[in-house]
């Protein structure tokens, strides 16, 4: 395998290679987002740490590629296209959606036999081994969707309030969200790594109580932390997760 993070351009970005790291952490963004939202914590997290957003097919640098809908289409491509970075210790952190696609992820990295993150972060997203529930179904009237966007926070005042960019991010809004609606969990098995999760407390989605129920698809050593906030507490709590998530990284080097 190479070891040049060079080798998966389009599934990264943002990153800032380091010769000398010994961990990578892959990032998985949120339903709508892309990897600007972990743009700068290289900067904050431990230096032996190489930070890798990921960017999914269809969203900013790769906006001309098309979405997936479904998330074992997206997770074969993702297998594929960050098997050359691969190549050293490794972990996953998702938020949201990202949670989601970082452990099925995990999941058909065990099937292949390849290597295994070291430890999986999921945050904001309730434990797939509960009902299903949505924040944000995809086939939401418009006017709908939009005000639900709005009650989440997560998405800029300025956008909401431009039509012409609203009408731009809507179709990749509601692709994301159809994976997310449409997914299932079939495999009800624990990892072969451990699991940390994270949320804010405030968060109907992936609250407390949300949260802890990972436990049971974790390998030995389930860890939990909750931020005050909501479903994007990553925001409103960044220097506080990040220090938490760097204190847990350390540990992994």
């Amino acid at each position: 395998m190479s070891t040049n993070a060079s080798s998966a351009p389009k599934w990264t970005a943002y990153s800032q290679p380091r010769a000398g790291a010994t961990l990578r952490l892959f990032c998985f963004p949120y339903a709508g987002g892309g990897a600007s939202a972990y743009r700068g914590w290289d900067k904050d997290l431990p230096p032996q740490v190489e930070v890798c957003p990921v960017q999914y097919p269809g969203h900013e640098t790769r906006i001309a590629e098309t979405v997936h809908t479904a998330m074992s289409s997206l997770v074969r491509a993702a297998a594929e296209g960050l098997r050359p970075l691969l190549d050293r210790p490794f972990a996953l952190f998702g938020h949201s959606m990202g949670a989601l696609v970082a452990f099925e992820l995990t999941r058909a990295l065990q099937r292949e036999g390849g290597p295994t993150p070291s430890r999986l972060f999921v945050s904001a997203s309730r434990s797939p081994l509960l009902p299903y529930h949505t924040l944000l179904p995809f086939d939401l009237p418009t006017d709908e969707f939009t005000q639900r966007l709005r009650e989440l926070e997560g998405t800029p005042k300025e956008a909401l309030d431009s039509p012409e960019l609203m009408e731009f991010i809507l179709p990749i809004l509601r692709a994301d969200c159809q994976m997310c609606d449409q997914y299932r969990l079939v495999d009800r098995s624990p990892l072969p790594c451990p699991i940390t999760a994270y949320g804010g407390v405030d968060d109907i989605e992936g609250g407390t109580d949300a949260m802890a129920q990972w436990q049971g698809l974790s390998g030995p050593g389930f860890e939990t932390r909750m931020f005050e906030g909501g479903h994007f507490y990553q925001q409103s709590r960044r220097d506080e997760l990040l220090a938490t998530l760097g204190q847990a990284l350390r540990r992994l080097t």
